[in-house]
């Protein structure tokens, strides 16, 4: 009879659970098996949670965590069982053409946690308490030592919000002296802020709603909020910077209105970098043409900005483990997705 460890499956919309999953173990020899420490649920899993993308009942859920590893397969050379590794939201081989390109979430062999892989092996979802982590050389980025507990929730950024929120910003070629627009207040968007003061733009606007989101988006660097959505909001950019707009703007929620926003805020010639989950968006293309507004982005390659994000995070140059407000043990995942559903938490973190 298989062991059994705990992992989190969706069976429905809104419904959530904690379940008993085989234990993982070596399927091939370039597989680690990685004990999760730290997991957080993300803005994208909300929306099968709410029935917005498909469902297959008792599927596992999450991708992001970080962790111990446990045990390597034989060709495993990168990381050792005693390390202390950083997953990003997808394995990749770090091998392919696409990767040695820099584009690691299209990875040729690659894939996403929580289903088969290429050979119809499973692969563990993140929120759980072990995973099999395929292409582990190529997915896996150790930190030189086990890191400070301190430390722990930025490192956990690194699996994606923080690396999508940089995506943006390259995207959308922020420079140094720019003024930047970030449209969305989620995790992602508020990781945008910091990622475009970190790349040094002179005045980035956060357009933001909620109180506690723009706290965050201040102390990581935001020196305006807007607080209208629209034609409105709109408008208040457009005051801010004198009608001419922003230099580069970053799109973190994936809407119709955000991308309108998000182009029209930007001034001609520059860039809109979008990393939110595309729905029901449909580019403006006539006016991006008259404008020679350009929009670029789309799945980040988290893996790619891994090495140096780690090493700003352990330097501490950048804290983005503040994004997490809610904390819970892996045991009431379900709370946690209600409490960012309903909007009582920016992101969740889980700990087995």
């Amino acid at each position: 009879m298989l062991s059994c460890v705990k992992a989190t499956t969706i069976h429905a919309p809104y419904d959530i659970r904690l379940s008993d999953v085989p234990d993982p173990t070596l399927l091939t020899p370039t597989d680690a098996i990685v004990r999760v420490t730290a997991s957080c649920i993300c803005g994208s899993d909300l929306w099968p949670y709410r029935g917005e993308n498909p469902i297959t009942e008792g599927s596992r859920i999450g991708h992001e965590f970080v962790g111990i590893v446990e045990e390597t397969g034989s060709e495993v050379a990168s990381v050792k069982a005693g390390d202390f590794v950083i997953a990003p939201f997808m394995y990749s081989d770090n091998t392919c053409p696409h990767c040695r390109e820099g584009v690691q979430s299209a990875c040729s062999t690659g894939g996403f946690w929580g289903g088969p892989d290429r050979d119809e092996r499973m692969v563990d979802g993140g929120q759980g308490e072990y995973v099999r982590v395929p292409l582990a050389d190529g997915t896996l980025v150790a930190t030189p030592s086990v890191p400070d507990e301190s430390q722990v929730a930025s490192l956990l950024t690194l699996s994606d919000v923080m690396g999508t929120g940089w995506h943006a910003a390259v995207a959308a070629q922020v420079t140094k002296g720019d003024t930047v627009v970030v449209v969305g207040d989620g995790a992602v968007g508020l990781c945008g802020v910091l990622a475009a003061h970190r790349m040094g733009a002179e005045r980035v606007i956060a357009m933001s709603r909620h109180a506690s989101r723009q706290t965050i988006a201040r102390e990581f660097g935001a020196s305006d909020v807007v607080e209208l959505r629209g034609e409105a909001g709109v408008a208040a950019v457009l005051e801010l910077t004198d009608g001419v707009g922003a230099d580069a703007v970053l799109e973190c929620v994936g809407t119709g209105q955000a991308m309108t926003t998000a182009i029209e805020v930007a001034r001609p010639g520059s860039m809109v970098g979008y990393v939110g989950v595309p729905h029901g968006v449909e580019l403006p293309v006539r006016t991006m043409f008259a404008r020679n507004v350009g929009v670029a982005g789309g799945v980040a390659p988290v893996r790619e900005y891994l090495p140096q994000l780690r090493d700003d995070v352990l330097s501490g140059e950048i804290d983005p483990g503040l994004v997490f407000d809610l904390e819970i043990p892996l045991s009431e995942v379900a709370e946690g997705y209600g409490a960012m559903h309903e909007r009582r938490a920016i992101k969740t973190m889980l700990r087995p």
